[in-house]
């Protein structure tokens, strides 16, 4: 696929304070329609739909995984649905604007149904035909399987990596893909606390059971999914000043914000190398 970018670049951060050495892995730089956690989790997707006609998928309204799916139906010739959680509203947002733009048909469950998606399977068949069901966020065995991957391509001696977390394929991929010594630190973007669940029923459904070393912080949460304050933005802003990168507010500002934090206030012995994977 043209202007496709893996590996990822790797770029140190050069950031005053720190104990530890810190580097980014920039997946948000792997396509501008397909940037990093969404590329890799639909990547083997993709692979396994090959025969298929059309692929399903669910997001909220401002899912950019509802929009990476149409971009990759797009470019790979899939039909689209995109089911979005909660009433249809008009004019669409720019998130969903841009989905139909690539294709996608969207179709809507109120928060209830939503809630209980997987009862709603047999009606959607009935609506739009056979389909290859993508979970949402790609959270399946094919997109940990990809998450997996980004280890790999990390080219210096590490010993944490560090990400954001949705529905933790991500963090579920690349723990199990870790050396020993190494582990992975998730922090989430949404409140709850059902994450660490999430991610084990996750690895267990690839691998067998649970791998690597990896916990998750749920102390950077920000008062939960899609919510900010004046402190985050301004971390935002101060971040973007100094490194020229606008992170995004709802998941990898919170990620590099705790990050930082725990850094500074001693967390990791002297010397340890950090990966912060911003996923776009």
């Amino acid at each position: 696929m043209d202007q496709l970018r893996v590996p990822s670049p790797l770029v140190e951060l050069r950031e005053p304070g720190l104990g530890a050495r810190v580097y980014l892995k920039r997946d948000d730089l792997i396509h501008p329609e397909l940037p990093g956690n969404k590329w890799r989790k639909l990547k083997h997707n993709l692979r396994d739909a090959a025969g298929a006609k059309r692929l399903l998928t669910f997001g909220g309204a401002y899912s950019n995984h509802l929009l990476a799916t149409a971009a990759a139906g797009h470019h790979f010739g899939f039909e689209t649905v995109g089911v979005v959680r909660g009433e249809e509203h008009w004019p669409l947002n720019d998130v969903l604007s841009a989905a139909v733009a690539h294709g996608m048909e969207l179709t809507y469950l109120d928060r209830t149904e939503y809630r209980a998606k997987a009862d709603a399977l047999p009606a959607l068949r009935r609506d739009w035909g056979e389909f290859f069901l993508i979970p949402e966020g790609g959270a399946n065995p094919a997109g940990v399987r990809g998450c997996a991957e980004l280890v790999a391509e990390i080219d210096v001696p590490f010993d944490v990596v560090a990400c954001s977390c949705g529905t933790g394929a991500t963090l579920a991929g690349i723990a199990a893909a870790l050396a020993p010594g190494q582990r992975a630190l998730g922090f989430p973007a949404l409140k709850g606390g059902f994450l660490d669940a999430d991610v084990a029923r996750l690895q267990t459904a690839t691998y067998g059971g649970r791998r690597g070393d990896w916990s998750i912080d749920p102390d950077f949460a920000f008062g939960g999914f899609a919510r900010r304050t004046p402190e985050l933005d301004a971390f935002i802003d101060g971040f973007e000043a100094r490194h020229g990168l606008r992170l995004n507010w709802v998941y990898e500002a919170k990620m590099m914000y705790g990050l930082l934090a725990r850094v500074r206030r001693g967390d990791f012995p002297a010397g340890t190398t950090i990966v912060a994977v911003v996923a776009g």
